[in-house]
């Protein structure tokens, strides 16, 4: 089958909520090929602890490619300790530069606590403008729904909750297990 012709895989919704001096990173577990789900349960939000100081990520996209930037920052976390900044804006320069990374096909949305950031192959560092990001295929239904609630009294790991389900309901690349990591600035 030529690779034009082989179906795609799809399948998530990471979203990332700050509010309250909280940060949630929320992530749906279905992963699909053409229009076959192969898995609900996957994990797609992760702690690591680089150096001692604590980061939630979140990815969409190719798993292996996740894995493979995920370990690049966390040893950008470790040549620089406390600055995520700094570590994700090293790993997007490699990310564009490097002719091996280049070909990796994932998104990632980062934070510390502090900052909420996501990370785009095409060198992209970007912090959200409502302290609420979403990517993946219905990242646009839970960034929509989330930002619909940022101003109600639901705090950061409600307002989560509540738009990944709303994008369960419309995505159908989407399912509602749910990994969801809390951490405090």
């Amino acid at each position: 089958m030529a690779q034009e012709e082989f179906p795609g895989w799809h399948g998530t919704t990471i979203i990332g909520v700050k509010k309250g001096g909280k940060v949630v990173i929320a992530g749906d577990g279905q992963v699909s090929l053409g229009q076959t789900v192969i898995k609900g349960t996957a994990r797609k939000v992760r702690r690591l602890s680089p150096g001692g100081h604590e980061v939630v990520c979140g990815f969409a996209g190719s798993t292996a490619d996740a894995f493979t930037l995920l370990e690049r920052l966390e040893a950008k976390l470790e040549a620089t300790p406390a600055q995520l900044t700094r570590a994700c804006v090293e790993l997007a320069k490699d990310w564009r530069t490097d002719k091996y990374l280049q070909k990796l096909e994932a998104m990632l949305i980062v934070t510390d606590g502090n900052e909420l950031l996501v990370i785009t192959g095409a060198g992209d560092v970007l912090e959200p403008e409502h302290d609420v990001t979403a990517i993946g295929s219905g990242g646009n239904y839970a960034l929509a729904a989330a930002r619909g609630m940022m101003d109600s009294d639901k705090d950061a790991e409600q307002i989560a909750r509540a738009a990944m389900a709303i994008a369960a309901d419309i995505c159908v690349y989407t399912n509602g297990n749910l990994t969801v990591e809390e951490i405090s600035a």
